[in-house]
């Protein structure tokens, strides 16, 4: 799918939710500065980013944004922030625009952009 679907949703989010539009616009704007070149698309009721291959993306929940990581296990957590226990799996849960800074999400980002086979 093309960007203008994910404009599409980004509209609507922000028509149903002007907190969770900032949040994941910003979150957005930060994966797509940290990993140059990578590609979006919406796919499973998100944002899903790619390079070589899917490595995050972005979903929206009713409390919460989730920035979920494909691979997520294989990375390092020195701050603690990721989540999840499955095989592959991990995400961190945002509430509030301080908490990408607070987080560390551009190093996560970074880090799950490397991965990439």
């Amino acid at each position: 799918m093309s960007t203008m679907h994910v404009e599409t949703f980004l509209n609507d989010l922000q028509n149903h939710s002007e907190s969770q539009y900032a949040l994941v616009r910003a979150l957005r704007e930060t994966v797509l500065a940290v990993c140059q070149g990578s590609g979006e698309e919406m796919k499973y009721g998100g944002i899903l980013f790619s390079g070589a291959e899917p490595f995050c993306g972005i979903f929206a929940y009713t409390g919460h944004v989730s920035l979920e990581f494909s691979r997520g296990a294989m990375l390092p957590d020195p701050h603690g922030v990721l989540e999840g226990g499955g095989k592959l799996r991990r995400h961190i849960k945002l509430r509030a625009l301080q908490d990408i800074a607070d987080r560390h999400v551009a190093e996560y980002v970074q880090a799950a952009f490397g991965l990439q086979g």
